[in-house]
């Protein structure tokens, strides 16, 4: 990783669960020095002590960037012992969902440079997106740091105001769950045409991520749908139904996004 103001510094992860460890592993397959990782976590895997970082060790003077991992409601109990490190040069990037900035900024001090990241379970295996928002106090080096450390799951995309995270929260942050269930009625859509549960499940599975490496090669979904349909064929009969504007899945995909969005805006609100 070629950013030696985090090498020389130091990185400290509050939390290592599962993002947190797939983060770390991620920055120090990328060359991040593990002399240059602190991690506080109560209660750490068999990988985590085995990584040669710094383990619930004192920590650096002045790290270059605290990122926080832990759940939303550990947030009371862990950002305390944080605090000295705010109001200074010390960048605070937050994975926690629904946290909004100004809760880190009365934590920490309003002087505090903190960027906010919504990113999603797929960076498990490296195949996440993460979206961020920082501050009035972070500057573009450290939205650059914290792209670099977060690219280390997946793509990294910027936005303009903290008040699209709820959408995002909607699209990206939700969105696999909704992928997951598709997966789920897509199967026991075959099972029910007369498919061994097994075989349905396994077609259902591979259709879904075949269909999303397509998607993800560039070219527009609207045209790659396109050249699936054959003018009155079988897939043209499945789609007038699941893109029916009144029941099908246009609808459906709105209200989904529109609750998740609408539940994000409230936990922030508190």
């Amino acid at each position: 990783m070629k950013d030696t103001d985090i090498a020389r510094r130091g990185l400290v992860l509050l939390g290592c669960g599962k993002m947190g460890s797939a983060m770390l592993e991620g920055w120090l397959n990328r060359g991040l020095p593990n002399a240059s990782v602190w991690v506080l976590d109560p209660q750490p895997s068999d990988w985590l002590q085995s990584s040669g970082v710094h383990l619930n060790d004192g920590l650096p003077d002045d790290p270059a960037v605290v990122l926080i991992a832990v759940k939303p409601q550990m947030m009371g109990d862990a950002l305390p012992g944080l605090q000295a490190l705010g109001n200074g040069a010390t960048l605070f990037v937050s994975v926690a969902a629904g946290i909004p900035i100004a809760t880190y900024e009365r934590l920490l001090g309003s002087d505090t440079p903190v960027i906010r990241a919504m990113p999603n379970t797929p960076a498990a295996v490296g195949r996440g997106i993460t979206a961020i928002i920082g501050n009035a106090r972070t500057d573009a080096k450290q939205m650059d740091q914290a792209e670099l450390l977060l690219s280390a799951v997946g793509e990294v995309v910027r936005l303009d105001d903290e008040a699209q995270m709820d959408a995002v929260t909607g699209v990206s942050g939700s969105g696999p769950a909704y992928v997951f269930h598709m997966i789920e009625c897509l199967a026991a859509a075959g099972e029910a045409e007369g498919l061994a549960p097994d075989l349905a499940l396994q077609l259902a599975r591979a259709t879904v991520a075949g269909a999303g490496a397509l998607a993800m090669a560039g070219e527009d979904p609207g045209q790659l749908r396109k050249n699936v349909t054959s003018p009155g064929g079988t897939t043209q009969a499945g789609l007038e139904v699941l893109m029916d504007e009144e029941n099908g899945l246009p609808p459906l995909m709105r209200a989904t996004v529109r609750a998740a969005a609408a539940r994000s805006k409230a936990l922030a609100d508190g």
